[in-house]
């Protein structure tokens, strides 16, 4: 096409392999080139851009230095990995990025043999490729085998605990492993933490730094009437330069810093590593996010994540709502109350901007923690902020509040310390598919003895369960939301407390219940609007609370309708789970009732816009439909959509 940029050097290499006849100068070309690609491909589908810029170098020079796939490079996160995709046979797809049916925006072990690992969710990279190491060197996949095992980790990720537990693991192992840290000074927002200045002073030592890159951990790749010297340097600098010295004391040998944007240093490293590393290595290498694109390195978040967007101008398209989102509408109910209640302080792990905490920092900022990756600590500190008098809410994506599960079931709920927990991007999040999909929250909160969990069914109801959480005090509370914008409801002035497990009628009917939990409120609504053009009356119901159910609710809504069903964007074993078990304890369906739950599936459901995702869960409003009239054993479209 006209609009894209010329890429001849770009446009010789398919695969990997191609890249092994090129000079160091076509590498060079090569990665000026890919990077145009990289910005002309997002510019049409979106998605994550300043990441994979600022390892295009890198990129080109692990491929052009190891031999992928029998080489394992493993891409932590793995939003970085559209360079990656476009050299390792892709780029004919790489326009159909994190749309139905394309390429996933996250490295897939199904999508191609050069990603040896799925990954979307941080720190995991080291672990990975140890576990490649170990396999290699017991034996595994014989039928391929398995060569250098590189991991590519940020140093926003390098501060989660599990990547020091996989690094001091390598280190005792002693094992052929080389870790990559592609240290940007930035994760998704800017990097918090002891880490984070550890890594800055690595790199702003100068002078020191040509001869800390040469007296560090690279002591033993260098050729033997050397070595000595290097040492004795080595030990000069330890009282001078921090160095490479805690990673060493993990056990690896440290080389760096280096530019990360200079193609020859970045060759000559890793060639030298290539043929003379034995047991684990780290590669400090410093990158930009969003290199050599000015509209990405302008912006706060340098271009984390955007929508389709003007290559020239870099400005986004994105349509106008009248509705505010889920998001900002927490973060604004979050700062009424914070004014009138100074116990009140928020938490997030690395996302300020996601979660909308950026405009509580903004209004309170010392009541304001960013934690870095570290979902785990996050969950703790907050239940000692509460154990400490203070009114924490803990507020991360459903899908990264997984990866806290354990400091949520020991250190709050059975302490039952009032932390209260804002669960953003609920449900089906769209283009960035199963990994980021908020489906197990109901199921993995509800089960906890003394835990409240609400979900809003519009962005009015969220306002009145931020209110809710600032005045429960004796125990946890959850409550819920999705991505995106809201239904456009009048909002209140100010949230009001809800009573706790009550429910509440909106629609009044006589032969079947709906009962929502969540945001399928709207669609039920639709669907009994239609059925009644069928002739058949619908109560609908917004349940509010999956724990603790509202009891008399359920009861009047199974005494008087000849069905019920749950409508939840949840996974089963959540809130039609707990309204099913509830209602076999009370004999109801001895007398009776047809009861039904509708849940997402039991599959996980690749990208897709919100609205096919939903359809291919079965929760669309026709879905809705269909399983009412096949509940009743009304033919119409139940045989073909229930």
């Amino acid at each position: 096409m006209s609009d894209r940029p010329a890429t001849p050097t770009l446009d010789r290499v398919t695969v990997p392999a191609d890249m092994k006849v090129l000079s160091d100068a076509e590498l060079r070309r090569l990665a000026d080139e890919l990077r145009q690609e990289t910005i002309s491909a997002v510019s049409v589908t979106g998605g994550h851009l300043g990441a994979g810029l600022g390892v295009v170098e890198l990129t080109v020079a692990l491929h052009a230095v190891f031999d992928a796939p029998r080489d394992r490079i493993v891409w932590d996160v793995s939003h970085q990995t559209y360079p990656h995709k476009i050299l390792t046979g892709r780029r004919d797809r790489i326009r159909t990025l994190r749309q139905e049916g394309g390429l996933s925006g996250f490295t897939k072990r199904s999508e191609s043999p050069y990603d040896p690992f799925g990954a979307a969710h941080s720190s995991t990279s080291i672990s990975a490729a140890l576990g490649f190491a170990v396999a290699r060197d017991l034996g595994g996949a014989p039928e391929h085998g398995i060569g250098d095992c590189i991991a590519v980790i940020g140093d926003g990720s390098m501060s989660a605990g599990m990547a020091f537990e996989a690094l001091n693991n390598a280190g005792h192992l002693g094992k052929r492993l080389i870790v990559v840290l592609n240290d940007n000074d930035m994760s998704i927002a800017p990097p918090t933490g002891a880490l984070s200045s550890y890594l800055t002073r690595l790199y702003t030592g100068a002078p020191f730094q040509e001869l800390k890159a040469a007296a560090k951990g690279a002591v033993s790749l260098l050729p033997h009437p050397f070595q000595e010297g290097a040492k004795r340097a080595k030990e000069m600098l330890k009282g001078m330069a921090i160095g490479g010295t805690l990673f060493e004391e993990l056990g690896f040998s440290y080389v760096g810093p280096v530019d990360g944007h200079d193609m020859e240093q970045l060759l000559s490293v890793l060639r030298v590593v290539k043929a003379r590393a034995t047991g684990p290595i780290l590669i400090h290498a410093i990158t930009q996010k969003g290199k050599g694109y000015a509209p990405a390195e302008g912006r706060a978040d340098k271009g984390h994540a955007t929508g389709k967007f003007d290559v020239v101008t870099g400005e986004q398209k994105k349509a106008a709502s009248n509705a505010p989102s889920y998001t900002s509408v927490f973060a604004r109910a979050l700062i009424q109350e914070a004014e009138a209640d100074d116990k009140i302080v928020a938490v997030t792990a690395a996302m300020p901007d996601g979660t909308g905490l950026n405009l509580f920092a903004e209004r309170f900022p010392k009541r304001c923690f960013d934690v870095g990756i570290a979902e785990q600590h996050g969950v703790t500190f907050c239940a000692g902020l509460a154990a400490g008098g203070m009114k924490p809410f803990c507020a991360m994506y459903s899908t990264f509040l997984q990866r806290g599960y354990d400091q949520v079931v020991h250190d709050v709920a059975i302490q039952r310390l009032p932390v209260r927990f804002a669960i953003d991007r609920a449900g089906l999040v769209g283009a960035d598919g199963a990994t980021h999909a908020g489906s197990f929250d109901i199921a993995f909160l509800s089960n906890l003895p003394g835990m409240v969990v609400m979900a809003a069914a519009d962005e009015a109801e969220l306002k009145h369960m931020v209110a809710t959480a600032a005045a429960h005090d004796t125990g946890p509370i959850a409550f819920r939301y999705p991505r995106g914008e809201g239904v456009g409801v009048q909002m209140p002035e100010r949230g009001e407390p809800l009573e706790i497990g009550k429910g509440r009628v909106v629609r009044e009917g006589e032969r079947v219940a709906l009962l929502s939990f969540g945001t399928r409120l709207e669609h039920a609504q639709q669907a009994a609007e239609n059925l009644a053009a069928k002739g058949i009356s619908c109560t609908v119901a917004d349940a509010r609370f999956a724990k603790p159910l509202d009891h008399a609710l359920i009861r009047d809504l199974a005494a008087h309708h000849e069905a019920l069903i749950t409508l939840e964007e949840g996974a089963i074993g959540g809130f039609g789970s707990h309204v099913a078990d509830f209602l076999a304890r009370e004999g109801v369906f001895d007398r009776g009732l047809k009861f039904r739950s509708m849940t997402l599936p039991d599959i996980f459901i690749d990208q897709a816009s919100p609205e096919a995702m939903y359809r291919i869960a079965g929760l669309s409003v026709a879905d809705i439909e269909a399983k009412v009239l096949a509940t009743l054993g009304v033919a119409d479209l139940a045989s073909r959509r229930a």
